[in-house]
């Protein structure tokens, strides 16, 4: 019997990724349902301007600030104890977000399901490393895993606005003490335990200096598409900046570093990050302006844009499911490569959108789109946590994940950034509109939106129907910058993945 067959899983490590599938599910979906109840939250809370901030955003700089730190330490104190440890705080954090009763408190608690939730994802991925050491069925498991967490991203809308036409706002949070009880109650049966032996202490210092890294520069990113270059955003910037300097330098002088620099010599590693943080940055900026147009511009409710969007989350899916089976046949550089041509072709659909009457165009093209990205979240994957030891799995995953934040908040920034500078220069506000109403409506579609509502006819009409034809000019735009993105990419991918050795397209077994 030859070794594949030998490490072939069996039924328990199968019911054991139906177990990890889903508080990735759940993490995925806790990222985008907030924002359907936020208008609820907020009449009840009352909070500022800038607490509301704050309640959307500390639960992703959390994320992205804890994710290095925790892949690390599962490598070191054991990846089910933390997944478990992690998933008890999140369940406990979730029921204080449902309950809170000031703006105050539900920060605190989204802080906290923040770095929980960091916890969840390397620990997770790691853990299907170790379960799945057949290369074949690994794949296939990456591939579950990975569907379940971009099919949440999408469905979160629907089943928030589901929840929230029956109940109160908190109910949204609640979602996650079920699913956190049965991962508690099944994991010590159906999960291996997996730490690195040659694992030193943690290091605090190191794990300060990655958050302070983070924290600033996804800051700086927000605050740069908010404000353009303001002394705020290029402060924030130039601090997360140079304490990375000083992050990097203690990394490699350290006899035990958190975060392993040396995974970046390995070209198929490096090559599978960078991919990942591109197809993040240019579906997470699209997305930003799709979801902005079906809502602001169509005119959906947050459950209808939901809804709309299902046939994507179905996409996506079929994707990440189909690429393991295409990438053994041929190569996975071009299973990659290919996907990423046919998601440009889906993003360049967008340029035939037109002002209130492009809904079936967007529906397919996100469709379209998300289905070529499928192959890029699994094979990418699947190369970074199959191209390091298996005792490196947890630090390599994060990095992997913690690029995908970057992704995401570099799109909504430089792609935002984009979409705004076309929408001002294309609005045309009528000479007799007040100052303060001017100024609010060329800040955002949204806020011409509010302006138009106080505005009579033929006022408010002029206004909105340019307000809309500058924003769909700023998605044209958008549109063309992410495709061209998405096909250099595509080839440089193609190019860079190309010059590893056919012995080595086929990941490392864990021992």
């Amino acid at each position: 019997m030859d070794m594949d067959q030998k490490a072939l899983a069996g039924r328990r490590e199968w019911t054991g990724l139906a177990v990890l599938a889903l508080p990735t599910l759940l993490l995925s979906l806790d990222m985008s349902v907030l924002h359907l109840a936020v208008p609820h939250l907020a009449a009840d809370l009352r909070p500022s301007s800038s607490e509301l901030l704050w309640i959307v955003d500390i639960y992703g700089f959390m994320i992205a600030g804890f994710l290095v730190t925790m892949g690390t330490l599962g490598d070191r104190i054991g990846r089910r104890k933390l997944l478990m440890a992690g998933g008890a705080a999140f369940g406990l954090a979730s029921v204080v977000a449902a309950f809170a009763t000031s703006p105050e408190m539900l920060i605190g608690a989204r802080a906290l399901l923040g770095i929980a939730g960091a916890t969840l994802m390397p620990s997770t991925l790691a853990l299907i490393t170790n379960m799945f050491a057949n290369p074949r069925q690994r794949g296939t498991a990456i591939a579950v895993w990975m569907s379940c967490f971009m099919g949440g991203m999408v469905i979160g809308p629907v089943v928030g606005g589901l929840i929230l036409d029956v109940a109160w706002w908190g109910a949204v949070f609640l979602m996650a003490v079920p699913v956190m009880v049965l991962l508690l109650a099944t994991a010590p049966r159906l999960l291996p335990e997996y730490r690195d032996e040659q694992a030193g202490k943690l290091d605090l210092t190191s794990a300060v200096l990655s958050l302070g890294t983070i924290l600033p520069v996804v800051y700086a990113l927000k605050e740069l598409a908010k404000n353009g270059l303001d002394a705020r955003g290029v402060a924030a910037l130039a601090i997360g900046v140079g304490i990375g300097v000083v992050f990097v330098r203690r990394e490699r002088r350290t006899a035990h570093p958190m975060l392993d620099l040396s995974l970046f010599r390995n070209r198929k590693f490096t090559a599978a990050v960078s991919i990942v943080l591109v197809g993040a940055t240019t579906m997470g900026g699209v997305f930003l302006l799709v979801s902005q147009y079906i809502q602001l511009v169509e005119g959906l409710s947050a459950s209808e844009a939901g809804l709309a969007l299902v046939p994507q989350a179905l996409a996506v899916v079929v994707g990440s499911l189909i690429a393991p089976r295409l990438a053994r046949r041929m190569r996975p550089e071009f299973v990659l490569g290919f996907g990423m041509l046919v998601a440009a072709a889906g993003i360049l659909l967008f340029t035939q959108v037109e002002s209130g009457n492009g809904l079936i165009v967007v529906v397919l093209g996100m469709s379209v789109a998300a289905f070529g990205m499928g192959p890029q979240g699994v094979l990418c994957t699947e190369m970074v946590v199959g191209s390091v030891p298996a005792r490196k799995a947890g630090a390599a995953s994060a990095m992997s994940e913690t690029g995908a934040e970057f992704g995401i908040a570099m799109g909504i920034a430089l792609f935002g950034s984009v979409g705004t500078a076309v929408y001002r220069d294309g609005l045309v506000v009528p000479a007799d509109v007040p100052a303060p109403v001017a100024t609010e409506a060329t800040e955002s579609l949204a806020g011409a939106i509010h302006a138009a509502g106080g505005l009579g006819d033929p006022f408010s009409a002029s206004l909105l129907g340019s307000a809309r034809e500058a924003f769909t000019s700023g998605l044209h735009t958008v549109a063309v910058i992410g495709a061209v993105v998405a096909i250099a990419f595509a080839v440089v991918g193609m190019v860079a993945l190309r010059t590893t050795r056919p012995a080595e397209t086929e990941p490392t077994l864990a021992h």
